[in-house]
């Protein structure tokens, strides 16, 4: 067993989290997790509304009695969702942990903390964990720019962002973004991090609610089958390459690319039809380098089991080898 601030912190078993994700974060996919022994996230948003989340949250309640989370995203938009509403069915729910991501989560981490809710923020960037530090996170999930969805605009990869952020916040600190196995973790907890967070590894198990099809595209894939979309206008995602995304990049690189311009090739709807349906090419959808990793769909279980197993046994072998020390001695 692998125990760190994390695990204590949040009351689970391994150094592993299931970040929120839009149209794949629902209590089948958390509730797995969950039972193996990690930390799994419902989507607020996936939800249409703050009383279908209130019958999502049950219904994982009904799978899992182990701790789970929910994720709220705060995005930018013309016509935003009622953020309120939802983090008052988070509360109402009598769920304890919460992810925020996106803009400033000030004023929904001062009410969730109010309601006895440990949160954790995740950044993109160092200057982004020291603020949410300061302003009451209880951890940090620091996001790379290998990592699927938005890395944020200063490309920094893991092996540089985990320890520059290790260095500045005090508070427990996870590492997202390109993590999908035991090597991964071994060396997160070496560059100073208390876990990671899997997002499109997960995507990748038994209990993910997405197409089969979806999954099997995952594992075919390798680590250059992602592209960067939004960089122009300076809102950056990593997405799955397909036609869809390849067009976009076109377009961007046209130069003075708008929004208008790329609307509906990016629109959600068709991100979810990929997911629903199984067709790879017909939206865009969010997958990490990871990817090149993957070679399996096996279930939460079996993922999480192995990824500790063989996390243990790099540390009592390798490792531990490598510096002089026989599994016996290092285990006193």
């Amino acid at each position: 067993m692998l125990k760190t601030r994390f695990t204590e912190l949040f009351g689970v078993e391994h150094p592993i989290a299931q970040g929120g994700m839009q149209w794949v974060g629902r209590a089948e996919l958390v509730a797995g997790v969950a039972n193996a022994g990690a930390l799994g996230f419902i989507t607020a948003l996936t939800q249409p509304t703050p009383e279908d989340l209130t019958k999502e949250i049950q219904k994982c309640r009904d799978l899992t009695d182990k701790p789970f989370g929910v994720n709220l995203t705060i995005l930018p938009a013309l016509k935003p969702p009622p953020y309120a509403e939802y983090r008052q069915a988070i509360i109402d729910a009598g769920v304890k942990i919460v992810e925020t991501a996106g803009n400033n989560p000030q004023e929904h981490i001062t009410e969730l903390k109010k309601a006895g809710v440990k949160v954790i923020h995740k950044c993109t960037a160092v200057r982004h964990a020291i603020k949410a530090e300061k302003i009451g996170a209880d951890a940090i999930s620091i996001d790379g720019f290998e990592c699927a969805g938005h890395p944020g605009e200063d490309d920094i990869p893991g092996l540089i962002l985990i320890p520059a952020a290790a260095n500045k916040v005090k508070i427990p600190m996870i590492a997202s973004g390109g993590f999908g196995d035991a090597r991964g973790l071994v060396a997160a907890l070496a560059l100073g991090a208390e876990g990671v967070n899997m997002g499109t590894r997960f995507m990748c198990t038994k209990e993910s609610p997405i197409h089969q099809k979806v999954k099997e595209q995952i594992v075919a894939n390798d680590e250059r089958a992602t592209d960067l979309i939004f960089r122009t206008l300076h809102n950056t995602a990593r997405v799955a390459r397909n036609a869809v995304s390849q067009e976009v990049v076109a377009i961007e690189k046209k130069g003075n690319a708008k929004i208008e311009d790329i609307a509906h090739l990016v629109a959600g709807a068709r991100g979810r039809v990929v997911y629903e349906e199984g067709d790879a090419d017909y939206g865009i959808w969010s997958a990490g380098m990871v990817q090149g990793l993957i070679d399996d769909i096996p279930t939460c279980a079996e993922l999480v089991s192995r990824i500790v197993a063989d996390a243990q046994a790099i540390i009592a072998s390798r490792l531990n080898g490598m510096a002089g020390l026989s599994p016996a001695r290092a285990a006193e």
